[in-house]
């Protein structure tokens, strides 16, 4: 149903437009550039430039950031045992912001890095960000109560991202291009995106499921997990550190785009289970078919202008992160 749902969204993500493409040229044009399979009947060159050169790289490059962030917030609720975690809320995607930012404005490029001293960056501030959080939620709250995880994130979250404005406001005009960037967007994104995320995606990705039974044996708490024979802190640790690689690569490549981590892990739970072997690859799909989606209606909703992504994921995941809280009251209450 998941992959049904993702093949759909890119058919529509790479047909729909300002231009409409047939969906039966869109998989002509992918079995000839892709699969090297040809046809006698030539097609379109305006259509061959529209799908290779700008809509399919966009779909897959808001495909992948999708995926990545969807399955990162699924790895980070199943770790805090609560629905509200996501690297939005925890702080993670105002850290890697906070590096991007910081490596656009003083164009950084590391010698043996180039390219990917963007994401680079991204990761080691998203991380070094949920290291501080998890550090000053222990100081308030030596059990680490996963409600002042998840205030610790937000407060950091928030200080984060008046640092960016404070940036912004200081350097003038110079900055002022970035706003739409942190606004979160892939317009104007070609294959080398790509390429800067995809190694990072597969890196995270396949780190955090190689590690979905420790994610479930700790979703019942750390010391069943403990008597379960997993190593709580090192586990701990090395999923942190996939879901920042994966949310760190993610905002370096598109900016900040909430909500995607909270929304699909949550939904995906309610559709086929807490199950992390089964839950960790549907939000991949479903991340990735959701913000292709998203993306979709973002450029087409007030066509010619575009809308940043982020403000469409936060229209959809705002509201149902309210219901989300108000159905969690509901049960403290009842129970």
């Amino acid at each position: 149903m998941a992959g049904i749902f993702l093949v759909f969204a890119v058919l529509f993500g790479i047909s729909m437009g300002t231009v409409s493409v047939p969906i039966l040229t869109i998989m002509k044009i992918i079995c000839s550039n892709i699969l090297g399979i040809h046809f006698s009947e030539q097609v379109d060159p305006m259509y061959q430039s529209i799908v290779m050169n700008i809509r399919l790289p966009r779909v897959i490059l808001s495909g992948l950031v999708g995926a990545a962030l969807a399955i990162s917030g699924a790895a980070f609720q199943g770790l805090l045992r609560n629905p509200l975690a996501d690297p939005y809320t925890l702080g993670v995607s105002s850290g890697a912001s906070v590096g991007a930012v910081l490596t656009l404005f003083f164009r950084f490029s590391l010698p043996v890095l180039g390219a990917f001293t963007l994401p680079v960056l991204s990761i080691l501030f998203s991380f070094l960000t949920i290291f501080l959080v998890l550090m000053f939620a222990r100081k308030i709250d030596r059990s680490m109560r996963v409600e002042t995880i998840i205030l610790t994130g937000i407060i950091f979250s928030s200080f984060l991202g008046a640092l960016i404005s404070l940036m912004i406001a200081l350097t003038g005009d110079e900055l002022r291009e970035i706003i739409g960037w942190l606004l979160g967007s892939v317009s104007m994104r070609g294959w080398e995106y790509i390429k800067l995320i995809l190694p990072f995606f597969i890196i995270g990705a396949v780190i955090l499921i190689f590690n979905s039974k420790e994610l479930n044996a700790m979703s019942f708490g750390e010391e069943r997990a403990q008597h379960l024979g997993v190593n709580v802190l090192r586990r701990k640790l090395i999923i942190l550190t996939a879901g920042s690689i994966l949310t760190g690569a993610a905002v370096a490549v598109s900016g900040t785009i909430g909500f995607v981590g909270l929304v699909i892990p949550h939904l995906s739970r309610l559709l086929w289970g807490p199950d992390h072997k089964h839950l960790l690859p549907l939000s991949i799909l479903s991340g990735c078919g959701f913000l292709i989606l998203a993306d979709l209606v973002s450029r087409t909703i007030i066509s010619p202008t575009e809308l940043p992504i982020g403000v469409i994921t936060a229209l959809i995941g705002a509201p149902v992160f309210a219901l989300i809280l108000m159905q969690r009251k509901r049960k403290e209450r009842s129970g």
